[in-house]
């Protein structure tokens, strides 16, 4: 009688699911959630559309979602989220840089971005606040948006890559990878056409003038800007 007057108990815990291609990463974050009286790790999946499907079925409170994954991204990821399960909440942990992803990623639906360095020490506080319906974003990287918020403008010696929309910077980022056309295409699950249209666009706001031009800019951007 006892055990199942106690399975009758209602889980109060936050379900939490982990969307990252790398297992490690996911065994960190997953045993430091499940350590907590409060959230639980109810779902892991190393790729978007895995996590997809997994969200109909689990039902979690919150999607932790990695930028860089191997069949798409987490940015594609939180637009099919909002599109089909609009209330979830997502929040990204990225090794990319903050003040340059952070700012597409809210754009696109995010509540949260948090840097992978420092995702252990954080990622408790990052996900309690997200839940309870604030922002979460690194205190130099609130600080910076702050400033810009008084000043009243962005900072005039932004890079022109901060023009480019969400896909045209995955795009982009692909090319500085010295990916080809077709598999960029194959990537992001687009047609060549499509690829070649987004390459345009990608010189003319760069104002690059051909194809070696764009290559050479993309990939000095990547080194510059994405760790390895």
């Amino acid at each position: 009688m006892a055990q199942a007057k106690q399975s009758n108990v209602k889980d109060t815990r936050a379900r939490i699911l982990l969307v990252d291609d790398h297992a490690v990463v996911r065994y960190g974050i997953a045993h430091l959630i499940n350590r907590q009286t409060d959230m639980v790790v109810c779902g892991e999946e190393g790729d978007a559309s895995r996590a997809l499907s997994a969200i109909s079925t689990l039902k979690p409170a919150l999607v932790v979602a990695d930028i860089s994954l191997k069949d798409s991204s987490g940015v594609e990821v939180m637009l099919n989220i909002n599109a089909d399960y609009r209330g979830l909440v997502v929040r990204l942990v990225s090794v990319h840089d903050e003040s340059r992803y952070a700012e597409i990623d809210f754009r696109s639906g995010a509540l949260g971005y948090l840097m992978k360095e420092e995702a252990l020490e954080k990622i408790l506080t990052a996900i309690r606040r997200v839940l309870d319906g604030a922002i979460y974003v690194s205190d130099r990287l609130a600080a910076k948006m702050l400033q810009q918020q008084v000043r009243g403008q962005s900072d005039i010696n932004e890079s022109p890559v901060k023009g480019l929309s969400d896909r045209e910077l995955e795009v982009f980022q692909l090319i500085g990878q010295w990916k080809k056309t077709r598999d960029i295409a194959d990537e992001l699950h687009l047609s060549i056409k499509t690829i070649e249209y987004y390459r345009e666009q990608i010189k003319r706001k760069l104002n690059l003038k051909n194809a070696a031009e764009l290559t050479q800019y993309a990939t000095a951007w990547v080194q510059r800007e994405i760790p390895t």
